[in-house]
């Protein structure tokens, strides 16, 4: 392969590991100022300890989106956001007689989808991890 058609390569990795991150950091800030609602839609799930799963889903977001976005450890933090995804797609996302829940189920099984691809093939050389 031509060192141009590597560079194209990196480039995009690059450019679809921001935008993927984005989602999650724009996300886990959102949250920030939304504790006590998000925390109450954790709790209305079913699931224990809202406000330790609140926490843990903040940093994630945050925490592992930043990661991504620059190439730090990216392998572990694509897996993480991409385990992140398929759990909220299958806890948050199955109510399927409504359509934006079915909307939203596949948008986060894809996200998932495109996390492992970067689990799979890494960040590309753009990256701290440079590949």
């Amino acid at each position: 392969m031509t060192t141009e058609a590597n560079s194209k390569q990196d480039t995009l990795a690059l450019v679809g590991r921001v935008l993927l991150a984005a989602l999650f950091i724009f996300a886990g800030v959102g949250k920030l100022g939304g504790m006590e609602g998000t925390v109450g839609y954790i709790a209305s799930k079913g699931l224990p300890l809202p406000q330790i799963v609140y926490f843990a889903t903040v940093a994630v977001e945050i925490g592992a989106g930043l990661m991504l976005a620059v190439g730090f450890k990216a392998r572990y933090a694509a897996a993480a956001l991409g385990i992140f995804s398929v759990l909220a797609a299958l806890i948050f996302h199955n109510d399927f007689a409504q359509q934006s829940e079915v909307t939203a189920f596949l948008k986060n099984l894809s996200i998932g989808g495109g996390m492992l691809a970067i689990t799979a093939f890494g960040p590309g050389r753009f990256s701290l991890d440079r590949g």
